[in-house]
């Protein structure tokens, strides 16, 4: 047993996910979509290019999507483009409205639906950049993926997202060579207690296959209300594919635990999301243990699939005293710092942090953790993380024309790095056992012997 035991998945203070009855939810929808996204949001530092609508959202994501897969999401304003094609495109858009007219006015086959052919042509858009993360959606998937942000969802609760046959992100089609991989299992969730897996692939839903689906798609074939089961095909690193079947139930995402470790003398925290409310928490919670006098911190990220950038930049700017958390870089290469906001409670270097990541922590996860390594305020232990480093700006349609996500963005750590497809490298690498015995935690344990012991950042990285 391990010297620090957490306790069973049902009693561990850490737990972020509570089961709850359909009847305590105004609406639902399935969380088991790709990596959360980041979503930029009113209050964010100043964009020029980004005019951002008022909003107020609480992310689970990933998605619950992550779909409710983050760096980020912003929430953009209408179109108010003129109608019309503008005379510099009349060339480019003739051959579209030659198609347009000739089958509105000559097909023969049935009734034309006019609206679903311009939904159809502007999802082709998106698909014609091959970027999973950039993507059109209904004016039914964009009311749930809003509900999504919520934090509570019906569904299997996993984040999931897309893989190249290589192993890398980026892959928008799913087919032969692009997988929906599991990114992680939430806690306590349906998906997690009928034994997915991160890494697993997931290959068909109730015997269909999800080949020729985007990760919306295949969201849209996994989630479903409270009660019923769906039967995924699941195949691993080694063996035949394996019929998983999960129970779908409500779930709400509490986002922010905190418990007290190594006889009271090390405070732990858990960071499940990144939502305005889960800043607030953390910063409560790191006062409360810096107010007992624990100045040695463990702020787990792992299996955190990102969530607001803004709440991004107020957990980092917790530990962070001053200077960029991040850089974006926009499509003509201009960089723009985001700065620590003043008036964190644990910048004092006295305080001794330690962060958590695994192959599940992405995007705002990933903020968090780059930000802090690179200003040297904590030491990385566990897992490679996910590695997405693009952000994305939602944007919403005239009338019921549905709403869009476009990647507008990458975003750098302070020493810009640019992570995507590669991670934040943990400065001490814990390999985690496929099946550990129960209340048995490695990389906790590791942290704890870190924090316990006089050796800096930099000694730990030269011996790692």
């Amino acid at each position: 047993m391990s010297s620090i035991d957490p306790g069973s998945a049902n009693d561990r203070p850490g737990e972020p996910v509570e089961v709850v009855e359909a009847t305590d939810l105004t609406t639902g929808s399935d969380r088991s979509i790709a990596v959360a996204p980041d979503y930029l949001v009113p209050g964010s530092a100043p964009r020029r290019r980004i005019s951002a609508v008022s909003m107020s959202v609480a992310l689970v994501a990933l998605l619950a999507g992550g779909a409710l897969f983050m760096s980020g999401y912003s929430l953009g304003s209408r179109s108010i483009a003129e109608p019309g094609t503008p005379a510099s495109q009349a060339d480019a858009f003739r051959p579209f409205w030659d198609t347009y007219g000739a089958i509105t006015e000559r097909y023969a086959a049935g009734e034309v639906d006019r609206d679903a052919l311009i939904q159809g042509a502007i999802k082709g858009l998106f698909e014609a950049l091959g970027d999973p993360y950039s993507s059109y959606l209904t004016s039914e998937e964009y009311r749930e993926s809003l509900q999504d942000i919520s934090g509570e969802f019906e569904g299997i609760g996993a984040e999931i997202a897309t893989q190249a046959a290589d192993g890398t992100q980026g892959c928008a089609t799913l087919g032969p060579d692009c997988r929906l991989v599991i990114i992680a299992p939430i806690d306590g969730s349906p998906a997690q207690k009928a034994g997915l897996r991160p890494g697993d692939l997931v290959l068909a839903a109730d015997g269909q296959p999800l080949d020729g689906l985007d990760v919306e798609g295949a969201r849209g074939r996994i989630r479903g209300p409270k009660g019923t089961v769906v039967t995924l095909t699941v195949q691993r690193a080694v063996g035949a594919p394996l019929e998983i079947s999960v129970t779908r139930d409500v779930i709400r995402q509490r986002e922010v635990a905190s418990r007290d470790l190594a006889a009271g003398t090390i405070g732990y925290i858990r960071l499940a999301g990144f939502s305005e409310r889960a800043s607030r928490e953390l910063r409560d919670a790191v006062k409360a243990h810096l107010d007992a006098g624990r100045t040695r911190l463990i702020l787990d990220l792992r299996g955190n699939p990102g969530g607001l950038v803004t709440a991004a930049r107020a957990v980092a700017s917790e530990f962070v005293a001053e200077g960029p958390v991040f850089w974006e870089e926009d499509a003509k290469g201009h960089q723009e710092p985001t700065s620590a906001s003043a008036g964190g409670v644990a910048t004092d270097p006295s305080v001794r942090v330690v962060v958590l990541i695994d192959r599940g922590s992405a995007s705002a996860s990933e903020i968090v953790a780059g930000a802090l390594q690179d200003t040297e305020r904590a030491t990385i232990v566990g897992e490679t993380s996910f590695g997405k480093g693009t952000v994305q700006q939602w944007q919403e349609l005239t009338g019921e024309g549905g709403a869009f996500r476009l990647t507008v963005a990458k975003w750098l750590t302070p020493n810009k790095r640019w992570v995507h497809d590669v991670g934040i490298v943990p400065d001490v690498a814990v390999p985690v056992p496929t099946n550990p015995a129960p209340g048995v935690d490695p990389v906790v344990d590791r942290a704890v012997e870190i924090l316990s012991g006089s050796a800096r950042r930099d000694e730990l990285r030269r011996a790692a």
